[in-house]
């Protein structure tokens, strides 16, 4: 999930919702004109923009993001604003650009952090195929019809075991299981089971990991 920063100067446009007008934060938004859209222009999939900006240390997030032809506005299912000095949640049951109603942002494996700094200090997103009807702190939204207890809740948080061996990974892929050890990582959005969102960039080694295909659920708690 691609994600781009901007400064204060970054001038505003206007947002119109299509899915959850009632739950989406009016804006306006500082979106570029060629902001990042996951999975490129003509995606049909999720299709979010994130816009981080530097100055006001606010973070913008929109899902299903399309740019008017004149770029002057986007048309997005919905969105959210968030404070990132204060880290305030959504009001209780209301979603944002992710299904739990969290931000996406700050749960992405980032380059920057695995390999430039070498340490990951917070907990990631990640998704599942099936889950619950229901949610749990941090998560104000679910995205389900089932009530099964089988099925875990959004916001639910998982960690890999402390027994876990970490010492053979390559370099990225440790970091990465150190910081599951320490933090873990929370149920976000339904999507593929155990998959962790990463933010991109060239230099990732795909190699390398992909050696986190090892880790499997039942290496959590």
């Amino acid at each position: 999930i691609p994600y781009i920063v901007v400064d204060s100067k970054q001038p505003k446009i206007d947002v119109k919702w299509s899915d959850y007008p009632d739950e989406s934060d009016k804006g306006p938004y500082p979106i570029p004109p060629d902001a990042p859209i996951e999975g490129g222009p003509k995606s049909d999939g999720h299709r979010h923009v994130l816009v981080l900006d530097r100055d006001t240390l606010k973070l913008y997030e929109l899902w299903r993001a399309f740019p008017s032809d004149d770029g002057k506005s986007w048309k997005a299912a919905n969105g959210a604003i968030w404070d990132l000095k204060t880290g305030a949640a959504r009001p209780a049951g209301w979603t944002s650009a992710d299904a739990a109603g969290l931000p996406i942002f700050p749960g992405l494996v980032r380059y920057d952090e695995v390999v430039e700094q070498k340490a990951v200090r917070h907990a990631f997103r990640f998704t599942v195929q099936h889950s619950r009807r229901a949610y749990v702190p941090p998560a104000t939204h679910f995205a389900a019809h089932s009530n099964d207890p089988k099925l875990p809740p959004m916001g639910m948080r998982v960690r890999l075991r402390a027994d876990f061996d970490t010492s053979k990974l390559p370099p990225q892929a440790k970091v990465i299981a150190i910081a599951l050890q320490t933090y873990g990582m929370i149920l976000a959005d339904n999507g593929s089971d155990w998959y962790l969102s990463g933010a991109p960039n060239d230099k990732w080694d795909d190699d390398d990991l992909g050696t986190l295909r090892h880790i499997h659920g039942k290496d959590f708690e």
